[in-house]
């Protein structure tokens, strides 16, 4: 039974409906679909990280946290960004423990961007930058990402920077291209927004996930940037339990104090008996930095397999995504693409028409290699089986 009500309002998002995604998860139920549009993993995470949430649970760890997060994971936290990037922040007062890394990055913008305010992001993009920044009565300013490779356009940044940009959002490893930044990228970014008072917000939720020996250039790998960054970091992505939904934020204690001051009153704190396992299982370095090297064998796998379908494969660099061109066989829309693998070869991918707010086709789709060897060799049949029109 459905409630009328009898309340007259006016939507924020009016333009925000059922999204592909949905579309897609619905289908490719109906269907029993194989999942390789999900970015999660359909495998188990390591027993000692689940028996480490139980233990803190029977420890009586159950009752809120500090609002900031579990003193020795924030440790923990500072001493792996220093080892590996080189940058050193205060524990106390520059971590902030999240209820997932999409509470990081919704803190962030709400507590530092100011209603007429704009924000520059690059498309294609994760979903949410645009609408949380709608929401705080800001402007976001999408730019493109140049194909083949889904590079920056440093000039449009500059013509697109006004007295009224308050922030750009950073994603390396980039969802859903897979690629990642690298030094020249990081140079041009503090050129830009030198003695500005731009913030960089950058999502580096894959931080831990590139490949072929390449580094991971995040913000707090540059002094400059650090000094104007937040960056938010997911343990969901690098411990395989994104449903955990717990992240974490890094960043200079003045832009911390307002992303904070949100927090308290969003989430106030994450949860705790996760906070105790992931400051348990940190201790050990080899559990994030073994996860290039886990991804890697996935995506060369992938790759591997699909060598002999009709699909010509990007390049990946990071992230656990693969995008699939098939403009030299069809002239299908890539949302129509997607449509046809569910409901012919039983196989779910992503369009990354999705990723666009105008939804821009460049015939491409996104595939998740983040499954089991089952899974992929599955989807990889499936989608080498289709027949070109």
């Amino acid at each position: 039974m459905t409630i009328h009500t009898p309340v007259q309002h006016r939507s924020k998002l009016p333009d925000v409906g059922t999204t592909i995604f949905t579309v897609i998860g619905q289908l490719s139920a109906q269907h029993n679909a194989i999942n390789l549009s999900q970015g999660a993993p359909n495998f188990s995470p390591d027993p000692k990280l689940i028996a480490g949430v139980t233990k803190a649970m029977l420890d009586n760890h159950n009752q809120y946290s500090a609002m900031t997060g579990l003193a020795p994971l924030k440790t923990l936290i500072t001493e792996k960004v220093e080892t590996l990037y080189g940058a050193r922040y205060d524990a106390g007062d520059e971590v902030l423990i999240t209820a997932s890394a999409s509470e990081g990055l919704y803190s962030a913008i709400s507590g530092l961007v100011h209603p007429g305010d704009e924000v520059i992001y690059f498309e294609p993009s994760f979903d949410s930058y645009a609408p949380i920044v709608r929401l705080q009565g800001a402007k976001p300013v999408a730019l493109k990402l140049a194909l083949p490779d889904f590079t920056v356009n440093w000039d449009e940044v500059r013509a697109a920077i006004t007295p009224r940009t308050r922030m750009i959002i950073i994603n390396t490893p980039h969802n859903p291209s897979g690629q990642i930044f690298n030094a020249q990228d990081l140079a041009m970014l503090a050129a830009l927004t030198r003695n500005t008072d731009i913030v960089i917000l950058s999502d580096e939720v894959y931080e831990h996930i590139v490949f072929d020996g390449q580094r991971h250039h995040g913000m707090a790998t540059h002094p400059q940037l650090a000094e104007r960054s937040v960056i938010v970091s997911s343990f969901g992505k690098t411990f395989h339990v994104t449903g955990w939904r717990v992240g974490y934020c890094l960043a200079p204690a003045a832009l911390m104090d307002e992303i904070c001051k949100v927090h308290q009153f969003l989430m106030f704190s994450a949860d705790t008996p996760m906070q105790y396992a992931f400051a348990d299982y940190m201790t050990d370095p080899q559990t994030y930095l073994s996860l290039a090297a886990f991804y890697q064998r996935k995506r060369d796998l992938m790759q591997t397999l699909l060598a002999g379908s009709p699909f010509k494969l990007l390049p990946s660099a990071g992230s656990f995504f693969l995008l699939a061109s098939f403009d030299h066989f069809s002239d299908e829309s890539d949302s129509e693409m997607v449509k046809r693998l569910i409901i012919e070869q039983g196989v779910a991918t992503i369009p990354l028409s999705a990723f666009y707010t105008d939804g821009t086709d460049n015939k491409l789709i996104r595939l998740s290699f983040a499954k089991d060897e089952a899974t992929l060799r599955a989807g990889a049949q499936a989608l080498c089986q289709l027949k070109p029109r």
